[in-house]
């Protein structure tokens, strides 16, 4: 059998023969599948900026201020390009195909940790041309194995390790961490409106870039060595309103490891356990035939990616839903047979997200394959905008759906209540609260307080902003004598007289702990701490200049910053069924709110309008209890 390319009519045919019959089933497969990928349509302007970029990758004074260089210079000058594509079909030539599938088969059949992959999963894993949209055609496939596998090459051919997917793809990420580390990297969050790094050229220098870029470069450093990989993400996490990528490797057992973080911690290492899981998607070279019949018969059609698989199974449990509509809203729908399920996240205030599609049949919305112990809705398009038709509802870790009610409902009950997040609190949050349990308030006469006077001791964690003290009289030095085992660990420290005004002093703490520490604890400043590398026999303090009658004393403990913050401006939102409704406006004079009328079991939304992205929805129930999701 033979395989027959030729480059397009505009162009001189040359048609090339190869008997192997495997490559032959490679081509069809890759040609098949190549419409649904697209490439920057000015070839010239996007190889002026990244030979640009090039020049400013591994200069100046950081990280920060290339990513910052190069993005003034891609608006000034390549606005707009991101947006100019064109299908891989107008521009990718026979050679360079030939040039893929040669090269791949190559690493596929001659390295020792790939050999006994099937050709369906060398097909899925290693053989496309390309690891992402917009990726340039170039020779990828030999520059990065040439500067990225020096440590591969240097272990024995007898070597275990090397023998294995896992042993081999470990040192390869291991050389990629150091040589990026050697030209100072940095992982960035978001990347706003930046052109991204797509070349091989600009990947062996790339000094920045989201978890997404860095995984997609690893990515393709590992197929160009024959090592099956692929990109896997989470559009939002359950209870964040963020994603998150990584790259996924098929083991010598057959089995899909995933990773935690880009290629900071080592290959295989745990996932994460403790997040929840709505949907995974895992981007393909192959078209999704379900998107493709979506985009050609939906009336509306949300943009959802041809090339991506769900995956979500593979990570966490899932279940078919069957959702129960409103007949009202049902009723608006245009397009009566699509409809999708989202997400609560901030995006400025509450949003629902997007996250899959799924059918109306009988009244009923359906949806495969969703993540559990998750808060949802189902939505649908009216001929102007997506609208909620279900009630938000919970999908238990058991399987089982509960609706949430709306305000308005005839046996709807309120509670009174101090609100004193507008976060949940995740196992680290809980961990540093802890450490302020048996910490003491304390006054002297004495810098060493040797004469020591215990005013306050913290029973729990959830202690007023001022805690009220009772001296017998004046005195020169206050501190907060921290717990045995808890490494000093406190955010901020602050002294106030009988009227609450703050008092002002000089910072003082035992001997181990230097200026900086202290200063950390006084700076205003939530997301620094007070910490000192000794687990015992820790305080900080202020040393008045002279005796001074101490009223209050405010001890923050370490925190993310979602604590009400005093001074911050917050609003209380209700969600009704179809919009978050106010339920009033406050400015913070302490650490917790008060609302009087909280509904009971709807969902409900805490805003800071002054500090923080994070907030989340939560319920409050009868006991007084919140589930934040």
């Amino acid at each position: 059998m033979r395989y027959v390319l030729q480059e397009r009519t505009n162009q001189s045919l040359r048609p090339t023969i190869d008997k192997d019959p495997e490559k032959l089933c490679a081509a069809k497969y890759l040609i098949a599948n190549m419409p649904a990928h697209y490439s920057y349509r000015d070839t010239a302007a996007i190889n002026s900026y990244y030979s640009k970029a090039l020049e400013i990758l591994g200069t100046g004074p950081s990280p920060d201020w290339q990513r910052d260089t190069l993005r003034q210079i891609g608006d000034r000058e390549y606005a707009g390009i991101t947006r100019n594509i064109i299908s891989d079909v107008e521009v990718i030539t026979a050679d360079y195909l030939i040039y893929s599938i040669d090269r791949a088969f190559h690493e596929w059949r001659t390295r020792p940790w790939s050999r006994h992959l099937t050709y369906n999963e060398f097909q899925e894993w290693i053989l496309p041309y390309k690891v992402t949209e917009l990726q340039s055609l170039d020779a990828w496939r030999d520059t990065l194995p040439a500067h990225y596998t020096d440590s591969i090459s240097t272990v024995p051919p007898d070597d275990v390790q090397r023998n294995s997917i896992s042993g081999a793809i470990e040192i390869v990420r291991g050389e990629i961490h150091s040589k990026q580390s050697a030209i100072g990297h940095r992982v960035i969050w978001e990347d706003r409106g930046s052109i991204p790094m797509r070349s091989a050229a600009t990947w062996v220098r790339m000094t920045y870039g989201s978890c997404m870029d860095y995984v997609i470069m690893g990515t393709a450093v590992f197929r160009s060595v024959g090592l099956p990989a692929a990109v896997d993400q989470v559009p939002s996490w359950g209870r964040n309103s963020e994603g998150h990528s990584w790259y996924v490797f098929l083991s010598d057992r057959g089995r899909e490891e995933p990773t935690i973080n880009s290629l900071i911690i080592g290959a295989g290492m745990p996932f994460y356990t403790n997040e929840r899981i709505p949907k995974v998607w895992r981007t393909t070279y192959t078209i999704n035939r379900d998107m493709v019949k979506y985009r050609n018969t939906a009336k509306y059609v949300y943009p959802f990616d041809l090339c991506q698989k769900d995956v979500t199974s593979h990570y966490t449990r899932t279940s078919d839903l069957e959702i129960e509509t409103d007949k009202e809203q049902t009723a608006k729908l245009t397009d009566k047979k699509y409809v999708y399920i989202a997400m609560a996240v901030n995006s400025g205030g509450p949003q629902w997200k997007v996250l899959d599609l799924g059918t109306l049949k009988k009244g009923k919305a359906h949806f495969k394959n969703m993540g559990r112990e998750m808060l949802y809705i189902a939505l649908g398009y009216d001929g102007r905008k997506l609208i909620p038709i279900s009630r938000p509802f919970i999908l238990h870790k058991s399987g089982a759906v509960e609706y949430i009610d709306n305000p308005d409902d005839s046996n709807a009950k309120t509670i009174s209540m101090d609100l004193r997040r507008k976060y949940y609190e995740n196992y680290n949050v809980v961990n540093m609260r802890r450490r302020i349990l048996g910490g003491k308030i304390q006054c002297s006469d004495r810098m060493d307080f040797k004469d020591t006077v215990t005013l306050y001791t913290i029973e729990r964690t959830d202690i007023p902003y001022l805690i009220e003290l009772n001296p017998d009289r004046p005195y020169r030095y206050w501190r907060y004598l921290t717990p045995d085992g808890s490494w000093g660990s406190i955010s901020e420290l602050s002294f106030h007289d009988a009227n609450k005004n703050r008092l002002t002093g000089r910072g003082i703490a035992n001997p181990e702990a230097g200026q900086d520490a202290i200063d950390r604890a006084y700076d205003g400043n939530l997301l620094s701490n007070f910490e000192i590398n000794q687990p015992d026999g820790n305080w900080v303090g202020m040393d008045m200049g002279k005796p001074i009658g101490v009223r209050y004393a405010s001890v923050s403990p370490r925190s993310d910053d979602n604590d009400i913050c005093p001074g911050s401006e917050y609003e209380l939102f209700c969600y009704d069924g179809q919009k978050w409704s106010s339920l009033g406006y406050q400015r913070a004079e302490d650490n917790i709110l008060h609302y009087d009328d909280i509904p009971l079991n709807t969902l409900l939304w805490l805003r800071n309008y002054t500090r923080g992205n994070n907030e989340r929805p939560f319920i409050v129930k009868e006991n007084g209890g919140i589930e934040w999701w």
